[in-house]
């Protein structure tokens, strides 16, 4: 959290497998970031938050002051999930409008906040 503050983003963490509790953090949220790439747990749980609870949150993003939405798609979770994580974010962003955004890079290599930042911009700016 601290490199994330530190390029001058203010994060909030909550549960992923509370969406309400995520939508009651995006009164005042212009980009939503899932930094679920490397999410452990029961595997249920994890493909869950890949798969119907991501879906679910994009649905409710729509009704919020959200202007953009970006998913990390590098980390330990199951290639397959994570991809199907990338497929739900394109339906949404179609779907609905949702303008967003993909982190490929891995958050152990240097430079990753200062990256992921200028990926939230570039939502902000269009």
């Amino acid at each position: 959290m601290g490199a994330i503050e530190a390029v001058g983003i203010e994060p909030a963490q909550a549960d992923p497998d509370r969406p309400g509790g995520i939508l009651d953090l995006c009164g005042d949220v212009a980009v939503v970031v899932w930094l679920l790439g490397s999410a452990d747990g029961p595997a249920d749980a994890v493909s869950a938050i890949h798969g119907p609870r991501l879906e679910r949150l994009l649905e409710k993003l729509v009704d919020t002051p959200v202007r953009g939405f970006v998913y990390e798609t590098a980390g330990s979770v199951d290639r397959d999930l994570l991809d199907g994580g990338c497929r739900i974010v394109e339906r949404a962003g179609e779907t609905w409008r949702i303008p967003f955004a993909f982190l490929s890079s891995s958050r152990d290599r240097p430079g990753w906040a200062v990256r992921s930042a200028g990926t939230v911009a570039s939502l902000l700016t269009g």
